[in-house]
């Protein structure tokens, strides 16, 4: 029977993953750094979220960005205390842009929100030893262009405010995001475009995402190929957006071209973000959460990639 295209895509990852593993074991020996995207949690506090985390076995937390103003959002000595109680670390900061605070619009007031907002994330990303901080070009839940010009507001935009990700040493991460969603910048290759066009050494990362690539890209494996040294942080849930292993997510494709773009070093992470199904995941950041649903997705989630990830650790030919 002759084999499916994604099957034979998936032969060729298997054979370069394990022609890259005899070629050089020692890229292989770090495991992969496995944090967790807290927003989703809503409005528990981070105390008990970061008990959970650490309960399950994570040693980094990807911190919601919530400095939506000057009085608002955590507290660094606070979020030090909390974490280092814990024996955390942050990986970095998931950027939150809305139609409130979007690069991209033609009212400048929002475009000032956007700009303000990053730098507040960015400096407190540095000051709690964050890596990166995700931006998103254009409101996210505004899948409709407000006209022909967002691409360049966007981008002459976050050009004006990149000089803090040098001042900071924290990474600006562009996440693109499926176009039910957002507006522009879908895939890598749309992230790559934005990255030449701001033309700033403080913006060359990308933050990826496996369901927004499953909608936008040919092959999901393939597209965290071509992100490659640029892909700072990579956001996981399965195919419905719940916790890994619900679906019908190939994890193993995914996990192995982690380990080949060097996922693996320090300072880039893995970081399960499941959601649940929905056109916008929003309102997520502003619920109540339940104790028990979350304790069973990070415990799900965990179990089932670390079992996937010692499987193809154990691969050979």
């Amino acid at each position: 029977m002759k084999k499916q295209n994604f099957e034979l895509r998936r032969e060729q990852l298997l054979d370069q993953y394990l022609s890259a593993k005899e070629a050089d074991p020692s890229r292989f020996e770090r495991r992969l750094n496995l944090s967790w995207s807290n927003w989703g949690f809503g409005l528990e506090e981070l105390e008990a979220s970061v008990e959970r985390l650490a309960g399950n076995g994570l040693q980094y937390v990807e911190l919601h960005g919530n400095h939506y103003g000057p009085s608002l959002g955590y507290q660094v000595e606070e979020t030090r205390r909390i974490l280092d109680a814990a024996g955390m670390s942050v990986s970095g900061v998931c950027g939150m842009f809305s139609d409130d605070n979007d690069l991209s619009s033609n009212r400048p007031i929002k475009q000032q929100e956007a700009l303000d907002y990053i730098i507040r994330e960015a400096r407190f990303a540095s000051e709690i030893g964050g890596h990166y901080l995700l931006v998103v070009p254009a409101s996210c839940g505004r899948p409709d262009a407000l006209d022909a010009y967002e691409f360049e507001r966007s981008v002459r935009a976050l050009r004006q405010v990149a000089d803090v990700f040098v001042e900071t040493g924290v990474k600006a991460a562009i996440e693109p995001i499926r176009s039910a969603e957002v507006s522009i910048i879908h895939t890598v290759a749309d992230a790559v475009s934005y990255i030449d066009a701001v033309d700033h050494e403080g913006v060359q990362w990308i933050n990826g995402d496996v369901y927004h690539m499953q909608s936008e890209e040919p092959d999901i494996a393939a597209a965290i190929l071509e992100a490659g040294d640029r892909l700072v942080n990579l956001h996981m849930a399965d195919s419905n957006r719940c916790a890994l292993g619900q679906g019908s997510m190939d994890l193993d494709a995914i996990i192995m071209a982690a380990y080949l773009v060097g996922m693996n070093e320090e300072g880039r992470f893995i970081t399960p973000e499941p959601l649940g199904p929905g056109a916008g995941p929003y309102p997520a950041r502003n619920g109540m959460p339940d104790a028990a649903s979350l304790d069973a997705l990070v415990r799900d989630s965990v179990t089932y990639f670390k079992e996937r990830e010692e499987f193809v650790r154990e691969l050979a030919r």
